[in-house]
């Protein structure tokens, strides 16, 4: 959400005439702030101190907060930060383009610039709801972004539309809780009848989505994945814990057997389907045989990826105010390796299967020569071969099957008109 989010405003402040560059001894400074966890925000009011010398000698400097660090009210961040000129919450790109605008006196007469980004990356995200209703006991999000609010299915489909204009073949539409998407819009819709909208749009190769939530990935988006042709067979799917205590504790709203139930249920409608969690060790009383109940689910599930983080006290949450954190930072380390050694072990047998085949790639990188790109299930690719570019989709053998990635050799490009045509084995 970042990511775009900052691309977004990137592009607004290029059409008022900046140019952007990575100094920090820049003009105008943006700082577009995360704080999932307590150790990001003292990062970003870290490197506020060092602006806040940087503009004892710069005093013109104009300093801009953006993002998850910008709650509703800022009155306290104003005053215990107040080097900075601007405090704009998420979403809210007016509340830093108008004062630079009036700055370089280039009066936008209430017309805000195009926030899509100019020129896209060949694999560009949407954001489509934002904000979160769950209120997970760990979680500052829906402090943060408040609630769900979902863009309209034309916006959407207008916006994607402009984006295949200039060049982006593969989207991943996004939300704190994408699964949500549509359930506050009158009248309602949800995430398949809009995939079944964007899937439509002349020029699109592939559509992907994040970020799921088991109570809301319904049956009718898990067939919706399956009969749609452009739709990735990727779901991200996080169960946070496998205990049904640590579960409830967390407010996530299911059991580990609905989690199962759930997967099985995607499995057998998706057979080819690619699995990946999200997964929080060391959560507030989570005793050692409950952690082994989550690494009982990595091993069973056997996942793609496990994006596994260590808890950490997140001031502001429910987590904080009532459960404090009571598992040793030590044990929560022992626990993290036991999964990292057991998803790298899932993860190097599920690669394995790659090689010899032939995979369908889209090349989206090029770093120091050396070109990679995704398959339609999500496997990291790099490439051997010559004649290639960002942009093209290539026919690749799999040669090396690596913990994390695969290499392959280009055969040929692929005239890409049908995407659900190619079929990857």
């Amino acid at each position: 959400m970042n990511v775009s989010d900052s691309e977004r405003l990137a592009s607004g402040l290029k059409e008022l005439g900046l140019q952007e560059n990575d100094d920090i001894y820049s003009d105008l400074v943006v700082l577009n702030t995360c704080v999932v966890r307590q150790t990001a925000e003292d990062t970003a009011t870290g490197l506020l101190g060092k602006l806040k010398n940087i503009k004892k000698k710069n005093p013109s400097m104009m300093i801009c907060v953006m993002g998850c660090m910008v709650g509703p009210k800022t009155i306290d961040l104003q005053k215990r930060f107040p080097q900075v000129d601007i405090w704009a919450a998420p979403q809210k790109f007016e509340k830093i383009l108008e004062p630079v605008s009036e700055k370089l006196n280039n009066n936008l007469n209430g017309c805000m610039p195009d926030l899509i980004p100019i020129q896209p990356k060949i694999a560009s995200f949407v954001p489509i709801i934002h904000g979160c209703n769950k209120f997970c006991s760990f979680c500052i999000i829906p402090y943060r972004r408040g609630r769900e609010i979902s863009k309209t299915i034309l916006e959407i489909k207008e916006e994607v539309s402009k984006l295949i204009r200039r060049g982006v073949k593969e989207v991943t539409l996004l939300g704190q809780n994408v699964d949500s998407y549509g359930h506050d819009l009158n009248p309602k819709t949800d995430l398949a009848d809009l995939m079944s909208e964007i899937n439509s749009l002349e020029g699109l190769k592939r559509l992907r989505f994040l970020t799921s939530h088991p109570n809301d990935m319904s049956s009718k988006i898990i067939k919706a994945i399956r009969d749609l042709p452009k739709v990735c067979e990727t779901i991200n799917l996080p169960f946070q814990a496998g205990n049904n205590d640590v579960l409830e504790n967390m407010r996530r709203g299911y059991t580990r057997e609905e989690y199962l139930d759930k997967v099985q249920e995607i499995r057998e409608t998706i057979p080819n389907v690619s699995v990946t969690t999200d997964l929080i060790i060391g959560f507030p009383g989570e005793t050692r045989d409950q952690f082994m109940e989550s690494l009982d689910i990595v091993e069973r599930v056997r996942f793609d990826k496990v994006h596994a983080s260590i808890y950490s006290d997140r001031p502001g949450t429910i987590a904080s105010r009532k459960m404090g954190d009571d598992v040793a930072r030590e044990e929560k380390k022992k626990r993290m390796a036991v999964i990292v050694d057991a998803q790298k072990k899932i993860s190097m047998e599920l690669n394995l299967e790659y090689e010899g085949t032939t995979q369908v790639v889209l090349v989206e990188n090029n770093s120091e020569g050396v070109y990679s790109g995704r398959s339609r299930l999500d496997k990291l690719v790099y490439l051997d071969g010559e004649n290639i570019e960002i942009g093209d989709f290539v026919e690749v053998k799999i040669t090396e099957a690596r913990t994390w990635s695969l290499t392959g050799e280009v055969q040929k490009k692929i005239n890409y008109e049908i995407e659900g045509q190619l079929i990857e084995h």
